[in-house]
């Protein structure tokens, strides 16, 4: 009965899906900044750059997550090296802003901007809910 109860449980909450999660963030972008289908044609790969990008910063960001926060040297280059990571992800974010704004109006970037912070605190809300 318990192993049951456990089944039934877990079946509760859906695994996390990434594709779905970027359908949803996309058509949410789409739908708050107001892109024509000619205009998310245009600007949705060069997004996927930037998105791969930051992937990939925050991999390395992650294998700080581990140390041991007994040792102060290793903890002092782990604030070191997650800063220069933190400024290396502004810095693409400043030159990806610039290429969406080569795309599209400084405007929509603007509303792109806000949609995607936006879509991301909806998110974290929801998942906080389900707990």
């Amino acid at each position: 009965m318990i192993l049951g109860t456990l089944q039934i449980s877990g079946q509760d909450q859906p695994r996390f899906n990434p594709e779905q999660f970027e359908a949803d963030m996309e058509q949410f972008i789409v739908q708050e900044a107001g892109l024509s289908p000619q205009e998310a044609s245009e600007f949705f790969p060069v997004y996927k750059e930037l998105q791969k990008s930051q992937r990939l910063l925050f991999n390395k960001m992650r294998r700080y997550r581990h140390i041991d926060t007994r040792d102060d040297k290793a903890s002092l280059e782990a604030i070191r090296n997650m800063d220069a990571i933190d400024v290396q992800i502004k810095k693409l974010q400043q030159q990806y802003h610039l290429k969406f704004c080569k795309i599209l109006p400084a405007g929509k970037v603007m509303k792109i901007i806000r949609a995607e912070e936006k879509f991301h605190r909806q998110a974290f809300r929801k998942m906080v809910r389900k707990r």
